[in-house]
């Protein structure tokens, strides 16, 4: 897949976070710490979801909307799009796992897009639950796409995923 073109899409969330069983305010969340690294080794285009009402600065607040928006399967509006995906074979995605799965603002990008005949590769940060369903729940919103192996970092970790995010694109077959 090298020389391919390729979409950076994330979805992130900066302020109060849970890592390493604390409640910190992060300057960039997680996603997009690690979003930014994967830019810096592929060259790919970078595109944030982000839904048009912002959540809550506070972590515990952020986590009742979070959980309302999955009870009601719900599709916040966004805010943007990423332009042209004609010419874009390879979309890196982005989340956190809230809920076991991803952020509902990543389901609606999920379907408001057609990914027929693209390579989809999943990145989750999370604390302790890893990938979840949401390489299920990938497959389901895109059927016409390869959802290709996935890989899930500890938030409280990211700063130091580089090697690991390289080491991902190599056997994906995305960097030398």
């Amino acid at each position: 897949m090298q020389g391919t073109s390729s979409l950076i899409a994330y979805f992130s969330r900066r302020g109060e976070n849970y890592v390493a069983g604390k409640i910190v305010d992060l300057p960039l969340g997680n996603t997009e710490v690690a979003a930014t690294f994967i830019q810096e080794l592929t060259g790919g285009r970078l595109f944030r979801i982000e839904p048009v009402k912002a959540y809550p600065a506070g972590y515990d607040e952020t986590t009742e909307v979070a959980k309302q928006e999955l009870r009601q399967n719900a599709r916040p509006p966004l805010k943007g799009e990423p332009g042209s995906l004609i010419d874009c074979e390879v979309v890196l995605l982005g989340f956190p796992n809230w809920w076991d799965t991803m952020p509902m603002a990543v389901f609606t990008f999920l379907e408001a897009h057609d990914f027929s005949g693209k390579t989809i590769l999943p990145f989750c940060t999370h604390e302790g639950s890893g990938m979840g369903r949401c390489a299920k729940d990938i497959q389901r919103l895109c059927p016409g796409a390869t959802v290709a192996k996935g890989l899930s970092l500890r938030g409280s970790g990211v700063r130091d995923s580089k090697p690991a995010l390289a080491n991902w694109l190599r056997e994906s077959g995305l960097i030398d």
